[in-house]
C-alpha cells in the first residue's frame, strides 16, 4: 500500500511538471509569439517576404518535372499522421519495458504538440498561399504549419529516445543531425509545394521544438525531485538509464 501510494504521488509531480511545462512553451516561446504577432497584425514586410518567398518556391518546383509529384509522397511520408503513429508505438514499447512514466511523457507530449497546432490555426485562421498552377492542396488553416511541427516534435523526440543507446558523441551529433534535416525538408516541402507561407513552416518548427525542450525540462525536473541523478537531455535523452539492463523505471510494476 506505502509503495501504491508513493506511486501515485510520484504520478502526480510528474503530472503537474508536465502541465506546467505545457503551459510555459504556451506563453513564453519568443520566436513562436514574435511571429504570431507579426502575422496577427499583417505587418508588410513579412507578407511581402512570404509573397516572393512563395513564388519563387513554386516556380521552382514548376520548372522541374516531376518534382511536384515527389514532394507530395514525401511530405506526407514525413508527415503529422507518421510521427504521431512511431510515438504511438514508442510509448507502447516503453511502458512493456517497464518505463510507464517516460511512455507518458511519450504520449503527453505529441498530443500535447497537435492540439497546440490546431488551437493556434483556429485563433490566428490565416488564408493560405493562392497561386496560379496549384501543385498541392491542404485542407484548413495556414499558420502554423503542421507538417513543419510535427517533424520538429517527433523528429527531436525520437532523438531524446534514442541518445541513451548511442555511445558517442559523434552519433550524438549525427542523430540530431539526421533531425534537424528531416525537419528542414519536411518544412521546405510545404512552402515548395504551395500549401504554407515561410513564416508558417518557421511558426512550426520553434513552436514544436518549444514543446519538446518545455515537456523534456519537466521530466528533468520530476527526475531531480524523485532523487535521481542530474541529466542533460538533449545530451544524454530524457531518460539516460534506459540502456541499463534490468534499470527499472519507478513506476515499473
Amino acid at each position: 500500500m506505502v509503495g501504491f501510494l508513493e506511486r501515485q504521488d510520484s504520478d502526480r509531480r510528474l503530472g503537474m511538471r508536465l502541465t506546467f511545462a505545457v503551459a510555459a512553451v504556451a506563453l513564453f516561446s519568443a520566436p513562436f509569439v514574435l511571429l504570431l504577432a507579426l502575422v496577427v497584425s499583417s505587418f508588410s514586410p513579412l507578407n511581402d517576404f512570404d509573397q516572393r518567398m512563395a513564388e519563387r518556391a513554386h516556380e521552382h518546383t514548376l520548372s522541374q518535372p516531376g518534382y511536384g509529384d515527389f514532394l507530395n509522397v514525401a511530405t506526407e511520408v514525413f508527415g503529422p499522421v507518421t510521427w504521431r503513429v512511431l510515438m504511438v508505438l514508442a510509448a507502447i514499447w516503453l511502458w512493456r519495458r517497464g518505463r510507464r512514466r517516460l511512455a507518458a511523457w511519450t504520449i503527453v507530449t505529441i498530443t500535447v504538440s497537435g492540439l497546440l497546432n490546431l488551437a493556434v490555426k483556429e485563433l490566428v485562421d490565416r488564408a493560405r498561399p493562392v497561386l496560379p498552377d496549384p501543385i498541392s492542396w491542404a485542407p484548413g488553416a495556414s499558420f502554423p504549419s503542421g507538417h513543419a511541427m510535427a517533424a520538429a516534435t517527433g523528429a527531436s523526440m525520437a532523438v531524446l529516445l534514442l541518445l541513451p543507446f548511442l555511445r558517442s558523441r559523434a552519433a550524438h551529433l549525427a542523430a540530431w543531425g539526421c533531425a534537424a534535416v528531416v525537419t528542414a525538408f519536411v518544412a521546405y516541402s510545404r512552402v515548395a509545394l504551395g500549401v504554407h507561407w515561410v513564416s508558417d513552416v518557421v511558426a512550426g518548427v520553434t513552436l514544436g521544438l518549444a514543446t519538446v525542450a518545455a515537456t523534456a525540462a519537466g521530466y528533468e525536473a520530476w527526475r531531480r525531485d524523485e532523487g535521481r541523478r542530474p541529466a542533460v537531455p538533449y545530451e544524454e535523452g530524457v531518460e539516460p538509464e534506459m540502456e541499463e539492463d534490468g534499470a527499472g523505471d519507478p513506476g515499473r510494476t
